[in-house]
């Protein structure tokens, strides 16, 4: 249940009311569910900022305005991907598209170093070998293609509409809003963004802080940049382009609000890894959204696709999911709870939450 300040009411006279005593049980203790939210970080950090209230400063603590005044703060939620300890970053102290280009950045652990490029920050665990190289399987590396990634957002992707009942990315945009209301305010990762069409939605918003566009492949991160680049009415703060394993994420736990993974779950060669890994990155109260496909097989053809459905994803290393519940199953794994399911045909929207 979400608490909402009234729009007539203002934030000096709501931090009035807090000082002068009418809610210093709330301030004292407020619920568990709250302190978790990014609106009432943000919302607190904005009191403490107030000459009208000075009293709720001693009573919230000091952690948020340290990280409203600190501009690195945003910074530390990239880890390293070996070790999962804080990257020191050396480039520009605004954290955005265009401080990528010869940022360094190393971690305070292990010393390995990790570069920018012209697009993005490579984050990967092989990110700057010289000799050693890795290979995904088939359904990974087809997305590395650069006529793949080219074609993706010029008819690939508007395709899943008539093969599957993709709604389409605005649509799925707003169905995805009523998940993604308990984080507003806070940070959001694309991840397996693609050419970034979700990314792009949600920095144009402007309904969370940070926004990281990740993925594995190389060419479909340069067509994100690009069209980030083209399109306008589109601010290049606070938002960064990441390569990245979904089954190694390079953040540290317990960093991130909310993740999204657009028509992407099948494609992994371990959703149960990339689930495991975004539930270690989700701040408790965070926020998981997908979509993807379901077969629908009926339960007494079980026995028979299941074969089938494991021979082809050994050649392809794609994903057939045959239920909800095999969804839902998943995520329970993985540690996350209040998962509920949207469905479209073969399409499907999973929500699920880290416990807070």
């Amino acid at each position: 249940m979400a608490t909402m300040v009234p729009s007539n009411l203002s934030l000096a006279t709501v931090a009035t009311r807090f000082s002068s005593g009418m809610s210093t049980r709330f301030l004292d203790k407020p619920p568990s569910f709250m302190v978790n939210s990014p609106l009432y970080r943000n919302f607190a950090a904005k009191v403490r900022a107030s000459p009208a209230i000075a009293t709720v400063e001693t009573v919230l603590g000091t952690d948020l305005n340290e990280q409203e005044a600190n501009p690195n703060q945003k910074k530390q939620v990239l880890a390293c991907p070996i070790c999962y300890d804080t990257l020191i970053w050396n480039g520009d102290p605004v954290f955005s598209v265009d401080s990528t280009p010869g940022s360094i950045l190393k971690c305070s652990t292990c010393k390995k170093s990790y570069s920018g490029n012209e697009t993005h920050l490579d984050l990967t665990v092989a990110s700057g070998t010289k000799k050693y190289g890795e290979y995904k399987p088939a359904s990974s590396e087809l997305f590395r293609l650069p006529l793949v990634s080219f074609l993706y957002e010029r008819g690939w992707r508007q395709a899943f509409s008539i093969s599957g009942g993709f709604p389409g990315p605005q649509q799925e945009f707003e169905m995805m809003k009523d998940y993604l209301n308990p984080v507003i305010g806070g940070s959001i990762i694309d991840a397996s963004c693609g050419s970034g069409m979700f990314s792009r939605l949600f920095q144009k918003s402007g309904l969370f802080s940070l926004v990281v566009a990740l993925d594995y492949s190389e060419s479909m991160l340069k067509q994100c940049y690009d069209f980030i680049k083209q399109e306008e009415n589109i601010s290049n703060e606070n938002l960064i382009l990441v390569r990245a394993d979904i089954a190694r994420l390079p953040f540290a736990s317990s960093s991130i609000d909310a993740v999204h993974a657009g028509a992407a779950l099948h494609c992994w060669p371990s959703p149960s890894s990339g689930v495991a890994e975004i539930s270690r990155i989700l701040r408790p109260g965070g926020v998981f959204v997908a979509t993807t496909y379901i077969l629908d097989v009926p339960y007494p053809l079980m026995p028979f696709v299941s074969p089938i459905r494991e021979t082809i994803g050994q050649v392809s290393g794609s994903r057939i999911f045959l239920s909800e519940s095999e969804l839902k199953d998943l995520c329970r794994s993985c540690g996350l709870v209040d998962i509920t399911c949207v469905r479209n045909r073969q399409f499907v929207m999973i929500s699920a939450r880290k416990p807070a």
